[in-house]
């Protein structure tokens, strides 16, 4: 027999009872008399017996006693002297009770992980018997039975509908979804993505995140030469209705004309321009943002709303919209509950008197009493609000009023530079009333309304001849930035194209219209921005008047001609949208206008009704991680993650550093980067607060030690002259001190500033900077100084340094060698050796950081068998009640309270700037392979003080030079630092 069939015989029968046995020493012959200990038989006492033999005899050494000989059988004459001639029947009873035991227990036991009708032979075995306990054979039925109750405990609890087809219902299916976006709100093109794409849950929204096809090019392709489809659903949109001089006013209190254009720039309060902005909470600017928002003013001529009141849309990320929106009702003075909210006593009272009517398993029309069963109905915008309408805030002080819009429209974003193309083959202007009387109290009562009025009329028609117009253009880049045009559409399903098709610009069909000038300098006529979108009764009414798909498609299969176009007349919907043009990439020399487009906006419920003839003109699709490459390449901050001054930011970086915390846990400690051998301090996350920190200490000795050497000189002089005049040549000397002057601001600015840091949104400031930064450039503004000397440089800089210390600059990176940056990547100071020799070998890719020494790695081998050994402790403990617990609880805190990774540099980090060898200045936050430029690129933040460190520190020829090193490296590269403007 085989090792392998040797074990696996003795697994067998591991479990099976001792055999019995004779021992040889009590044999006795053939006349042999009884032993003289008082005993009767030749047998063992009960305490020396084995308890699995009887207790009397055991076999010879080498023949059993039950092996016959001379081929006779077992009572055969010859082994009459192997049966004993007395036994005590205790004993003999206690030896069988113990073997039956035994054998009891081998039959009960299972000796491996099969199922009971598993253990039948193949030919006794039925399909059957895995769920049907009575095709088994009585004598396994109780076994069987134990095994299904284990089972059904495991089990989840199956729903109601166990059927496929009955789950598959409309109404079952509509319910569903309905439950499934309680806690994160669907997109309405939400089941379109969730076939095509990654989705994420983020900030309360199931959103995708990219294509599940390959798409890094795809995309970069589509965004570059034809277009490309991104559902901005999500962003939220905050409404306030009231006086123009009241709004301006509250809304200056959160923003500063420092930064650029406010709510009250001339091209965006007429409505013509859609603007931007960085909030900042009341009165605190430059400290404490709350992130960049962008808005749109309603156009004067509009009567949507009473007559001397303006109507304002701000809109904003999602994870800015609390800050925002509690901010706003601190302006205007506002409630924090909501003016509509429905209160959770009368929420109850309702769920429990409605209860909804559920069909029969048949697909019935009506219920047993003759009444038609109530349809569920899909959810449609937010549907976590208590109420139907918007959440509203009256202000206390003035008739202001907040609403909350986030999810009544419907955003959608075209990049590229056929997108105006695309949307004028989706969108025609919606057709006039014919004149036919409509009911009252029909869907489409309020474009009768509107087509009685002769201005209307021409509006309308004015604003499709414009919209027309775009087919003229090369680009959206050509059209001025953040231009609106208010236009009315027909339904985009009756004009679906019946394959996939390209839109391609129509130029020679306006080439020489006088109209194509104006629209390239101008834009868009004021009234040509208006829009019945700005009312929300025309919006919930073009929501609730919407034809089904199974109705237009029913109405399609009656043509008579198949495939011709269907014409519902005056029975066709109506949409208003409004079309918001975006600039693309505004700043830089390289491609300007890149990734431009328009944003349509639209009522709620239409959202796949434009959706799927969107697609079918040969958009691409994009997603989050598209929206990230799009900003990367136009080197713009992204939304929350490149805002680190902000509530969402800081957020934003908790996250991203716990998920890749994680990643790296995940990971066997052989295959993941030792960090701490690298010098990394901090891998997933950018420490900006200790950094600016560290840079306004640094400063600061630094002037004091120049102070002092300038003191020193100044008492050598007063030595060598005569004592009477040395009292006042002191004073002065202490009076014209260079630190005494220059570190009374930075203290006052450092009790001004606190712990905190924030971000140097200052255009002026920027553009100075800037041109420091990039003294090549010419003709640009701000780039007057390019040939400005070191002490220029300082006069320029000192200012900024006593206003703002701890401020971080958003820069961009451009590799002049090889190389990719990384997430958090560190941006340092070349040394003057680097400079030398990369002035003498050309092809210098840049130096290299020696290894560090990995002083905590000892440490966490030994908490780590610290840990083993208190679980060992804790489980001995469990199992003895004698030892006490509570030493074991204390000192596994203990060792929770000093959590350490290996490879990881544990809390409280140490000096940033100087950890390496070369002094570190700043993070990147975005970076990778720009295809744009074709070498590798990276967007991140520098400190504002360590900045002018480099710049007055190196010569004008290679002012700007910066190291960049990956996390996963220790090689540094050379790269080029940009702010652009």
């Amino acid at each position: 027999m085989s090792t392998a069939k040797e074990k696996k015989y003795a697994k067998r029968m591991r479990n099976q009872p001792s055999s019995v046995s004779l021992t040889s020493d009590v044999t006795p012959d053939r006349g042999s008399r009884p032993a003289e200990h008082g005993s009767r038989g030749n047998v063992h006492s009960h305490r020396d017996s084995h308890p699995g033999s009887s207790g009397q005899h055991q076999r010879y050494s080498n023949q059993s006693p039950f092996q016959s000989r001379g081929g006779r059988g077992r009572s055969g004459p010859a082994d009459a002297h192997l049966v004993p001639k007395y036994i005590t029947a205790t004993m003999f009873a206690q030896a069988r009770a113990a073997e039956i035991n035994a054998m009891v227990k081998a039959v009960s036991q299972k000796t491996s992980n099969c199922l009971v009708f598993q253990s039948l032979p193949r030919h006794m075995r039925r399909r059957a018997m895995g769920h049907d306990i009575k095709r088994l054979p009585r004598r396994l039925r109780e076994i069987a039975k134990k095994e299904m109750e284990k089972t059904v405990h495991q089990k989840k609890e199956l729903s109601k509908n166990k059927c496929r087809k009955a789950r598959r219902r409309h109404g079952n299916l509509v319910m569903e979804f309905n439950r499934r976006q309680r806690k994160n709100i669907w997109l309405e093109t939400h089941i379109w993505h969730s076939k095509r794409f990654h989705m994420v849950k983020k900030w309360g929204y199931c959103l995708p995140d990219r294509p599940t096809m390959k798409n890094y090019r795809g995309c970069y392709r589509a965004m570059t030469n034809h277009c490309l489809l991104q559902d901005l659903s999500y962003l939220c949109c905050l409404e306030l209705i009231g006086e123009e001089n009241d709004i301006l006013k509250s809304m200056s209190r959160l923003c500063s004309t420092d930064t650029g254009p406010s709510f009250a720039a001339a091209q965006c309060l007429s409505g013509r321009r859609q603007g931007s902005l960085t909030m900042y909470k009341a009165d605190k600017y430059p400290e404490e943002a709350l992130g960049p928002v962008t808005f749109i003013w309603k156009p004067k001529g509009a009567q949507c709303v009473p007559s001397g009141q303006r109507q304002l849309w701000i809109w904003m990320h999602p994870a800015m919209k609390q800050d925002v929106l509690k901010e706003l009702r601190h302006v205007f003075s506002c409630e924090e509950t909501p003016d509509n909210a429905v209160p959770a006593a009368v929420l109850q009272q309702e769920e429990q008197q409605v209860v909804p009517k559920s069909t029969s398993r048949k697909r019935k029309r009506r219920d047993k009493e003759g009444e038609k069963v109530v349809p569920v109905k899909k959810i449609i915008g937010d549907g976590t609000r208590d109420s139907v309408e918007p959440y509203k805030w009256t202000s206390k002080e003035s008739s202001i009023v907040i609403s909350d819009l986030t999810m009544e429209i419907v955003r959608y974003r075209l990049v590229g530079p056929l997108s105006h193309s695309v949307l004028t083959e989706v969108l025609r202007a919606a057709p006039l009333h014919t004149g036919v009387e409509v009911p009252e109290g029909g869907p489409h009562n309020w474009w009768l309304d509107f087509c009685r009025d002769e201005n209307n009329v021409n509006l309308h028609s004015h604003q499709e001849s414009v919209f027309q117009l775009l087919q003229a253009l090369d680009s959206p880049a050509q059209v001025p930035p953040g231009t609106i045009l208010g236009l009315t559409v027909g339904d985009p399903r009756l004009n679906l194209p019946k394959q996939k098709t390209k839109a391609v610009p129509n130029l020679e069909k306006y080439k020489d219209v006088e109209q194509v000038k104006s629209l390239r300098m101008d834009g868009f006529p004021v009234e040509c921005t208006q829009s019945l979108i700005w009312s929300s009764s025309v919006r919930s009414k073009v929501t609730d008047g919407k034809i089904s798909d199974q109705e237009i498609n029913r109405l399609r299969s009656e043509l008579l001609v198949p495939g011709s176009q269907l014409s519902l007349g005056d029975n066709e919907s109506k949409i208003p949208v409004l079309l918001i043009q975006q600039p693309g990439k505004v700043t830089g020399t390289e491609r300007p206008g890149w990734a431009s487009g328009w944003d349509i906006c639209l009522p709620k419920g239409w959202g796949m009704a434009f959706w799927i003839p969107l697609v079918y003109r040969g958009f691409r699709v994009g997603g989050l991680q598209q929206d990230l490459q799009r900003s990367q390449f136009m080197g713009s901050p992204y939304v929350p993650g490149d805002v680190p001054d902000c509530l969402a930011g800081i957020q934003s970086a908790k996250e991203t550093e716990t998920c890749l915390l994680d990643k790296y846990k995940g990971r066997p400690p052989a295959k993941r980067t030792n960090f701490i051998k690298h010098g990394i301090l901090a891998p997933f996350r950018c420490p900006w607060e200790q950094l600016t920190r560290e840079w306004e200490i640094r400063a600061r000795t630094d002037k004091e030690s120049i102070g002092r050497t300038e003191e020193n000189t100044d008492r050598e002089e007063t030595k060598a002259m005569a004592s009477e005049a040395a009292e006042p040549i002191e004073e002065h000397g202490v009076q014209t001190c260079p630190s005494s002057a220059e570190n009374e601001p930075i203290l006052k600015t450092e009790e001004k500033c606190g712990d905190g840091f924030l971000v140097l949104r200052d255009k002026k400031l920027l553009y100075k900077l800037s041109a420091f930064c990039s003294p090549f450039l010419r003709g640009r503004r701000g780039c007057q100084s390019t040939k400005a000397t070191t002490p220029e440089l300082s006069s320029m800089i000192n200012p900024i340094l006593k206003n703002f210390p701890r401020s971080l600059v958003w820069v961009r990176l451009s590799m002049l060698t090889k190389g990719s940056p990384e997430l958090h990547a560190l941006i340092s100071i070349p040394s003057d050796q680097d400079l030398l020799q990369m002035s003498k070998d050309k092809s210098f890719p840049g130096p290299q950081e020696p290894k560090h020494s990995d002083s905590f790695k000892n440490k966490v081998v030994k908490l780590k068998k610290e840990r083993m050994k208190e679980k060992a402790q804790k489980k001995a403990c469990s199992s003895n009640d004698k030892e006490d617990p509570e030493k074991i609880i204390t000192s596994e805190q203990a060792l929770q309270n000093d959590d350490l990774t290996l490879g990881l540099w544990p809390d409280p980090l140490p000096e940033l700037t100087t950890h390496c060898n070369r002094v570190l200045i700043g993070f990147v936050t975005q970076g990778n392979f720009s295809l744009t430029v074709g070498c590798g690129e990276a967007l991140g933040f520098v400190s504002l003080t360590g900045l002018a460190h480099l710049l007055s520190c190196q010569p004008a020829d290679r002012r700007g030079l910066v190291l960049i090193r990956n996390p996963s490296s220790l090689h540094h590269r050379f790269a080029k630092l940009l702010i652009d403007m």
